[in-house]
């Protein structure tokens, strides 16, 4: 089911399904497109989670500002899940989504009851503030060529691009100015992020998911995160990429498997 929620004249587009009694709401990373786009995709992922779990793939705010902050975005995420009566969520936020998940957390504990942050930051450090200003500047120059090689290389495996680059190159066909003005507003939102001294606010149980080689963030943006919260960690090897939760194997078993310890599921 998709929706658009629209509180605060803050349009925010979701999609929902599951038929679960506890809720898990998905924060994807940053993206050219809306989280709709990618529906039957997630869906299809995440099927294994539909019967313990009602699930919920929020987007950023379709009338985005500029600028927006990783705060702001929290803030939106906030607001809907209240309008929508969801509170005490298990919430998976990945690269991006795993920055909002972490304002989420220590602006509006209530919501969250469990935290997985996967591929992100706790703040903007040199690599990703290089990365994300070449990434804005493409989108602003309707670059698409170089932003989708950009994405190619960085995002994932040497594996996952020798089985779908030819589908990759194809990932931004189509792309109108509001999709990169959208994209360009989100990376440059990247450049002000930093909650690396509020991490101490978050008092849910925490995993964090990493890549030791991680093009975009570094592996060692991961360690600092679960250093920092006491909390559980786990990296992957190298022969993976940023974008591991759609590639190893087992990342779908693991992250059910923290959620179930911390919930009553059977």
């Amino acid at each position: 089911m998709k929706e658009l929620s629209q509180i605060d004249n803050a349009e925010l587009e979701y999609f929902s399904f599951g038929t679960g009694k506890h809720t898990l709401v998905i924060l994807p990373g940053l993206g050219t497109r809306s989280i709709l786009f990618a529906q039957m995709m997630i869906t299809a992922a995440y099927k294994t989670f539909s019967t313990d779990f009602t699930i919920y793939v929020f987007d950023r705010r379709k009338n985005i500002p500029s600028p927006y902050t990783v705060r702001e975005m929290a803030r939106d995420t906030a607001n809907v899940m209240r309008h929508l009566g969801l509170r005490n969520a298990d919430v998976f936020g990945t690269s991006l989504g795993g920055m909002v998940a972490q304002y989420l957390a220590i602006d509006h504990p209530d919501l969250v009851h469990s935290l997985i942050l996967a591929s992100t930051t706790s703040h903007a450090n040199e690599r990703i503030l290089t990365i994300s200003e070449r990434w804005a500047s493409a989108a602003d120059c309707g670059d698409l060529a170089s932003l989708t090689e950009q994405f190619t290389k960085l995002l994932y495996s040497a594996s996952t691009v020798e089985k779908f680059g030819s589908m990759l190159a194809h990932m931004n066909d189509g792309l109108t100015e509001q999709d990169l003005r959208r994209f360009s507003v989100q990376a440059r939102a990247i450049q002000t992020f930093d909650a690396y001294g509020d991490l101490e606010c978050i008092t849910c149980p925490v995993l964090v998911i990493g890549v030791k080689d991680d093009k975009v963030l570094t592996g060692e943006a991961s360690e600092e995160i679960a250093a920092k919260l006491g909390c559980e960690l786990y990296m992957y090897p190298n022969t993976y990429g940023h974008c591991v939760f759609d590639e190893a194997p087992d990342y779908k078993d693991r992250i059910m498997h923290f959620f179930k310890s911390n919930q009553s599921i059977e």
